[in-house]
């Protein structure tokens, strides 16, 4: 089943003789249940994809669909619904509320959406646990660590159980250490819960996480490549000789 269908995808900015085309007619389908990184050199337009995909920006052309909702037929309170229910968010740098305990972070979209107390308690409590933060639940986003605060943001984003989440740089702000107990719990939870994720990294060491990993370049898909069974050394090795080829900095800047 295609959880994500993109078509015909472009995406430019700015006007008349100063037009910069960043999607260049991308097609794309992800399954569900898949966990699909994006990876591409500094410009390549991968956040811009990752952008347009889950409705934080529109596309200058081409249609979007999300478990089966055409973006661009929804009204912006029907759109709101979708991003609360259907989507998960992941960022860099956490977007966690300081005012509130980790637990309470993690309820948030609960609240929001009006889940019985009963039924809040229960998710949070088993996704605090599958992310090895139970014990920090009292304590404020300024009193944990980096890694503890992004593995925070991931129950928040799994919390209302959502058909994908999409992650941008989830690991970029952490060290070594902290960046693999996050990658490992997002892929033991792809793997629980067949809950999709697709992820931009420059870093080829998250990306051999996912199981297929897209190279964009000038704006459109350059190659993919599947997982498949390789350990993660192996498709580590072969997304470094992808990126090897393509050269330059996967940074977006």
């Amino acid at each position: 089943m295609d959880l994500v269908k993109a078509r015909k995808l472009t995406k430019s900015y700015g006007k008349k003789q100063n037009v910069q085309q960043v999607l260049k007619g991308i097609d794309l389908d992800v399954q569900a249940g898949e966990f699909v990184g994006i990876m591409g050199a500094s410009g390549s337009g991968k956040t811009t994809l990752l952008n347009v995909l889950c409705s934080i920006d529109t596309p200058t052309s081409g249609i979007v669909e999300i478990n089966g909702h055409a973006l661009h037929e929804q009204s912006s309170k029907k759109l709101a619904q979708l991003r609360r229910t259907e989507m998960g968010f992941i960022f860099q740098d956490y977007n966690l509320l300081d005012t509130l305990t980790v637990k309470e972070n993690i309820l948030l979209p609960l609240a929001v959406n009006k889940i019985k107390k009963d039924e809040a308690e229960s998710r949070c409590v088993t996704l605090m646990k599958q992310l090895g933060i139970e014990e920090l639940k009292n304590k404020y986003p300024n009193e944990i660590s980096g890694g503890q605060k992004q593995r925070t943001a991931a129950a928040r984003a799994l919390i209302m159980k959502p058909s994908i989440i999409f992650g941008d740089e989830p690991t970029g702000a952490l060290d070594s250490k902290s960046a693999t107990s996050l990658l490992e719990s997002l892929e033991a939870l792809n793997k629980a819960y067949r809950v999709t994720i697709m992820m931009v990294t420059h870093d080829p060491v998250a990306a051999s996480y996912c199981n297929r990993v897209l190279f964009l370049k000038d704006g459109s898909i350059y190659t993919e490549l599947y997982k498949g069974d390789q350990t993660h050394k192996q498709f580590f090795a072969q997304i470094m000789n992808t990126q090897a080829v393509l050269g330059g900095d996967l940074r977006e800047l």
